[in-house]
């Protein structure tokens, strides 16, 4: 597999964030120009279709969110468990999950270190990312 680095590491599903998402949004484009153009004999369908647009668009953004919190957990959950084990201590209750997930690219023996100084100096996630000597990958994400 590819090495991960900062450059590479984040990850798009062509069939979902370009094929899906632009079908999408061409479907509710389409009918909402069809709705604004239809006769009133077609009024109801054409608001019927741009019903189903609307609701296609939001089970896509939700069917994501919904996976992108179960996986926000198990990082969460992950990561804990990794502080813990290294350290005899807590992961601190005051990081952002943002954070939590940028932290999770570091080495164990860069781990500690890094957690303190985005506590320290309230580094955001592109920070501690780019923060990170030795990038530890994440092959089994969606």
């Amino acid at each position: 597999m590819k090495e991960q680095n900062f450059q590479n590491h984040s990850r798009y599903v062509p069939g979902y964030h370009f094929l899906t998402l632009s079908a999408v949004l061409a479907l509710l484009i389409g009918s909402i120009i069809n709705l604004v153009h239809s006769s009133k004999e077609n009024l109801y369908s054409a608001s019927l279709i741009c019903l189903i647009a609307v609701i296609l668009g939001l089970v896509s953004w939700y069917l994501r969110s919904f996976a992108l919190k179960a996986q926000d957990r198990a990082i969460r959950a992950e990561e804990s468990l990794r502080y813990f084990v290294l350290t005899g201590k807590p992961l601190p209750g005051v990081l952002r999950m943002s954070q939590i997930i940028a932290i999770r690219f570091a080495s164990d023996e860069e781990l500690a270190a890094l957690v303190q100084k985005a506590i320290d100096e309230k580094l955001s996630n592109k920070a501690i990312k780019q923060a990170i000597q030795n990038w530890r990958a994440d092959h089994h994400r969606a």
